[in-house]
């Protein structure tokens, strides 16, 4: 791993926790204006401070998001579907050099093991990883989770299993209650966690908790960041149990003592 790869992966990674916090906001490229998305810099701008790192589209990146940022960018290279058709057919739709116009600090790409188009996604994985590679830029694979499938720790490993082999230097994946600790083990690469659909402030922390227990590198969370009903208290309560090892109880008093307070961005528009 050449050195322009390490520091790209030193500024995602916290240097004293040796974790990560990022914040996932590319739901609107298949999902469209997704309830807490409507407006992507408003929502944005106040999180961006306790973020390790931004999972963004290009287009957002762009339009609403401050160039001024200290934040790292991880940047979604995949997509073409809509929530409308078959998620799985996904094509490369973001050249590595526009990442790095972009100054992104890594790239992103989604697999769908078991669907449909399962080996055209693997295959595209294969594709940015050796362009990637060219340029020092780390690869997130993003193993997305097809209607049909079971998020358990046997599908979970093996998609997993299969991101890392193909060449990506991280994974994220879902949480599962039972054998997670075997998902981070048959994987060579650090594993972040995704937050899925929204639940209560208190579980999803619990969820934050349970991975990072179980050897999860950190959380690539979204709607349960951006749709709390306090998002900046609720990313400092995430990063409070990622970075500080709070117990869920300590991180969700730290939840509500901070969602009265109004978050003032670091940001210079």
């Amino acid at each position: 791993m050449g050195w322009g790869m390490k520091n790209r992966l030193a500024r995602i990674f916290n240097q004293n926790s040796g974790k990560t916090v990022m914040l996932a906001v590319d739901h609107g490229y298949f999902q469209g204006p997704t309830t807490g998305l409507k407006q992507p810099r408003e929502t944005i701008t106040p999180l961006l401070p306790y973020s390790d790192c931004l999972f963004v589209t290009r287009g957002v990146l762009r339009n609403c998001v401050s160039p001024a940022t200290n934040t790292p960018i991880f940047l979604r290279v995949s997509g073409g579907p809509s929530v409308l058709g078959e998620l799985s057919n996904e094509d490369i739709i973001t050249s590595m050099k526009e990442a790095l116009r972009l100054n992104a600090a890594g790239v992103g790409i989604s697999i769908f093991v078991g669907e449909k188009n399962e080996d055209r996604t693997i295959s595209n994985l294969g594709k940015v990883v050796n362009e990637a590679e060219e340029y020092g830029m780390p690869v997130l694979a993003i193993t997305a989770v097809g209607k049909e499938m079971a998020r358990d720790a046997r599908y979970l490993g093996l998609a997993c299993r299969i991101a890392a082999e193909i060449g990506a230097h991280m994974v994220k994946t879902y949480y599962c209650e039972e054998d997670f600790d075997k998902v981070v083990e048959g994987c060579p690469v650090p594993i972040v966690i995704a937050g899925g659909k929204k639940i209560p402030e208190r579980e999803a922390l619990q969820m934050a908790y349970n991975a990072i227990s179980k050897g999860a590198a950190g959380v690539d969370m979204g709607r349960n960041i951006f749709q709390s009903e306090a998002p900046a208290a609720m990313v400092q309560a995430v990063r409070a149990v990622v970075h500080e090892n709070y117990t869920v109880n300590e991180a969700f008093e730290l939840f509500n003592q901070l969602k009265g307070k109004k978050a003032v961005s670091s940001v210079v528009e």
